[in-house]
């Protein structure tokens, strides 16, 4: 399977302080009406994030050159670069005039209470892409994934994907709780693969108002993640397939997990493996991830990650595998 990947999702940073004390201690029940209040934090770490950039990172480090589509501020340049150092695609990424790029800005105290805001930003004009320029430029598309997002943008390159005949894949996820079961529905039927948590699979039955079944025959493949548990494969009238996750892991911070997985599983089926094998490769990745603090901060040699393949899955597996990751 041959062709350009397009990765259309939100691209953000993350800002986050640690405060050595409670919140609570300086807050006054009687006065929350009058709330004001500033903490002294310790320190500041500024991580790279985003669906549509965690996604593409993790695609470039298996050696595939993904094309990155969302919406960002005139500050993206050193973002920017450090994805071309990874293999992405960069060139198609709209720069807003007036806005800055998303950013999550949260505070966390000594009990893990928090103060968080998130500004949505240059995330808000995604609504302005089109993909056929860019597929133009790129060539036709393998699949376009659509990730969470400014939901105007999500939806309008859905149907753009429907209108001219692109593969797309579903991944709703951090929408799925604000959006209506109208806007599920149009984001949801007719995708290639819908990618979704165990808890988001329920709540894409809840809200669309679909049974298990009918959500199964509007798409080719759903891929649901279990967590620890590893992952689900299910198919219209087909025996599902579960594969477990990767043994011997020391989770450190889940944070972009799910974005590593969906990154190797698509990966994996780029360059024409199963279902099953593909979600084996999406384990492996995910294991690098959850091992470290933030969502672009692993590493790993094509050997290292064959190795840890086939501890986990055995050397008939890994044979499949090995030739993509030399």
């Amino acid at each position: 399977m041959s062709g350009s990947l397009l990765i259309a999702a939100s691209i953000a940073t993350d800002h986050l302080m640690t405060f050595r004390g409670k919140f609570a201690d300086s807050l006054v029940v009687e006065q929350l009406d009058k709330l004001s209040l500033s903490f002294l934090v310790d320190d500041l770490e500024i991580r790279r994030g985003g669906v549509a950039a965690n996604i593409c990172f993790g695609l470039g480090t298996l050696g595939l050159a993904p094309v990155l589509v969302g919406a960002v501020g005139e500050d993206f340049g050193d973002y920017r670069s450090w994805l071309e150092r990874h293999g992405v695609n960069c060139d198609h990424v709209h720069v807003s005039e007036t806005k800055h790029t998303a950013r999550f800005v949260c505070t966390t105290d000594e009990t893990m209470a928090q103060f968080a805001s998130f500004y949505p930003g240059a995330m808000s004009e995604a609504r302005l892409i089109e993909l056929a320029p860019i597929v133009r430029s790129v060539g036709d598309p393998t699949f376009v994934l659509i990730g969470a997002d400014d939901p105007d943008g999500m939806l309008r390159h859905t149907e753009e994907c429907r209108q001219r005949g692109y593969a797309f894949i579903a991944d709703p996820s951090q929408q799925l709780a604000f959006g209506s079961g109208e806007l599920i529905r149009d984001l949801v039927d007719g995708a290639s693969i819908l990618f979704s948590n165990e808890y988001e699979s329920h709540l894409i039955e809840s809200k669309t108002g679909w049974s298990a079944e009918e959500v199964l025959a509007r798409v080719g493949t759903q891929v649901t993640t279990l967590g620890a548990d590893g992952v689900r494969i299910s198919r219209k009238g087909e025996d599902p397939i579960t594969v477990l996750a990767c043994k011997n892991v020391t989770a450190v911070e889940p944070t972009g997990v799910g974005d590593a997985f969906r990154a190797a599983f698509l990966a994996a089926t780029t360059w024409g493996l199963g279902l099953e094998r593909s979600a084996q490769v999406g384990c492996t990745l995910a294991a690098y991830v959850v091992e470290t603090v933030g969502t672009q901060e692993y590493s790993f040699t094509g050997q290292e990650f064959l190795t840890r393949f086939s501890e986990n899955y055995g050397a008939d597996a890994a044979a499949e595998v090995a030739p993509f990751l030399s």
